[in-house]
């Protein structure tokens, strides 16, 4: 399975973007969705997660409420509206997918990675 992410740049405080995340491949294996992402000088966090159904969703305290996830099947592809933008949200945002039941939160429970796409938000 590859995963192509795209959506970052450039945004001003209270802005708003979408991250997309398509996978390629053996995609009929995939269980959950997440997105997650790195600041500078930070480690890795978790941001949010999806499964195929799109039944269950999780996010992290920080953006419940500004971020929403959401999925295609059809396009096998995750989505990540971000909206109300803050600086602290500026990091590099990697999408991944996990096989299989997992723990949305942890990211060794996932083993596809993509590339991972730059957010900046300016104040």
């Amino acid at each position: 399975v590859q995963l192509q992410a795209s959506g970052g740049g450039l945004v001003p405080a209270g802005g708003s973007l979408r991250l997309s995340c398509t996978a390629s491949g053996r995609t009929f294996s995939i269980y959950g969705m997440g997105w997650f992402r790195q600041a500078p000088g930070k480690g890795r966090e978790f941001v949010a997660a999806i499964t195929r159904t799109g039944i269950n969703t999780y996010y992290r305290d920080s953006v419940k409420g500004r971020f929403t996830i959401s999925r295609d099947n059809a396009k096998n592809t995750v989505y990540l509206q971000m909206n109300s933008l803050k600086p602290e949200d500026t990091a590099v945002y990697y999408c991944a997918f996990a096989e299989g039941t997992w723990y949305p939160q942890m990211s060794k429970e996932y083993d596809y990675w993509g590339q991972g796409t730059l957010v900046t938000v300016s104040s």
